[in-house]
Order: C-alpha cells, then structure tokens, then sequence
C-alpha cells in the first residue's frame, strides 16, 4: 500500500509539474483594456508604417518629376539655342544683303574721276 501511494504522490507531483509547465507556456489572459491597450499601440504602429511609406513614395516621386523637368529644361535649352543660332544667322544674311544693295547702288552710279 506504500508502494500504491508513493506511485500516486509521484504522478500527481509528475502531472503538477507538467500542469504548471502547461500554464507557463500558454499565452496570459488578458483583460478587455489590456487587448484593447495594445490594439491601439498596433494600430499607431500600423499609422506609422503607413505614414512612413507614403512619404517615401511622395520623395520618390517629387525626384522624378525633378529628373523629368531637368531633362524638358535641358531640350528647352537646346531649342533655346538652336533659336539663337537661326536669328544669328538671319542677321547675318540681312547685314550681307545690305551690304550687296550698297554695292550694287555704287557699281550702278556713275562716278566721275576729277580730272588732273
């Protein structure tokens, strides 16, 4: 009968023990305040996350429209130039036809050479 009872004693300190194991490893209970506590932090993070995310993406996309204005100014620069060039070029034909007129007016007058 001591046997049958150290064998009892034995299971049920063996069963105590895997009973309070079991009740470490388990997740506490947490009261309606306290869920409700840390579905606010959750949340805040989650706000957070998203937050830094959309101002991520709203730089990335102010640096594209920079590089892609960049790029339209420097073709409106190139046109730019090619404007100049055209209007140097204008001028340029305009002063030599000028000078041509002239020419022609004086070829076409009659000069008298004083006589000596």
């Amino acid at each position: 009968m001591a046997y049958l009872f150290n064998v009892f004693m034995l299971a049920a300190l063996l069963l105590g023990i895997s009973a309070a194991n079991a009740a470490d490893t388990a997740k506490p209970v947490l009261t309606l305040e306290q869920k409700a506590d840390k579905a606010r932090v959750d949340s805040q993070q989650l706000e957070q996350t998203q937050l830094e995310k959309a101002r991520q993406a709203s730089t990335e996309t102010a640096e594209r429209a920079d590089e892609i204005k960049q790029k339209s100014q420097a073709n409106d620069w190139a046109t730019q130039q090619k404007r100049k060039a055209q209007q140097q070029f204008n001028e340029r034909e305009t002063h030599e036809q000028k000078y041509l007129r002239e020419a022609k007016e004086a070829a076409a007058q009659e000069h008298k050479i004083p006589k000596p």
